[in-house]
């Protein structure tokens, strides 16, 4: 009960931390944006960024989850780190690796998702903006 509680915390805090994230990259202070999520994957993940892009996004799941001891609440920060990678990629102008990120946000979310016995209104809104975003990307309207 304790370790659930203290996923939650964790993971609301994220969620804040996002945000303001998403605040900096629409106000364009794009460096401030990328050092505030690096800060996220190493004081909440243990591990840089750059250990989860290698990752494909079709064994993500299965390597966070079994290679790693990772567990939902891990996924779902990882998830909406891939998702603010993705908007700051987006307003970079580098649409392939916004495509890149915002794919394994979705697949993240949907697993998410699945795995919750809990109604979630914000990943639910989450992953129909990620699925117009992809579309969008894929057919070269972004």
């Amino acid at each position: 009960m304790y370790q659930r509680d203290f996923i939650l915390r964790m993971i609301e805090m994220v969620r804040e931390l996002i945000m303001g994230i998403l605040g900096l990259i629409k106000k364009g202070e794009l460096d401030k944006a990328d050092e505030g999520i690096e800060k996220i994957y190493a004081g909440f993940l243990r591990e840089d960024s750059s250990f989860f892009i290698a990752i494909p996004k079709e064994e993500l799941t299965q390597k966070l989850l079994r290679g790693h001891n990772y567990n939902n609440g891990h996924l779902e920060i990882l998830a909406m780190l891939f998702y603010a990678e993705a908007e700051l990629e987006l307003a970079r102008g580098k649409k392939k690796e916004s495509l890149e990120f915002s794919q394994k946000a979705l697949i993240l979310f949907e697993f998410i998702d699945n795995e919750q016995k809990t109604y979630s209104f914000e990943n639910e809104e989450k992953i129909s903006l990620l699925r117009k975003r992809i579309d969008s990307l894929n057919a070269g309207k972004i």
